[in-house]
């Protein structure tokens, strides 16, 4: 029986975290960008922003773990 996580699994798993991580460093680089002169990002576009960019960001953090849970059954 094969009892491995697939991506979407873990990726799903994993989406609140990667968006409120997207989230975050949206928000921090609407800061940086103020002092540059550049309008500010609220937190309410940040967590709207978040959303779609939490996909992509989920996605790869499930491909990273689904590595490192592969490395570790090899050993």
């Amino acid at each position: 029986m094969n009892d491995r996580w697939p991506v979407w699994k873990l990726a799903l798993m994993l989406y609140v975290f990667a968006a409120g991580a997207v989230a975050i460093n949206l928000f921090m680089l609407g800061l940086l960008g103020q002092a540059l002169g550049l309008p500010m990002l609220s937190p309410e576009t940040t967590v709207l922003v978040s959303i779609p960019l939490g996909i992509p960001a989920a996605w790869a953090s499930a491909m990273w773990a689904r590595h490192l849970m592969d490395e570790a059954d090899k050993r």
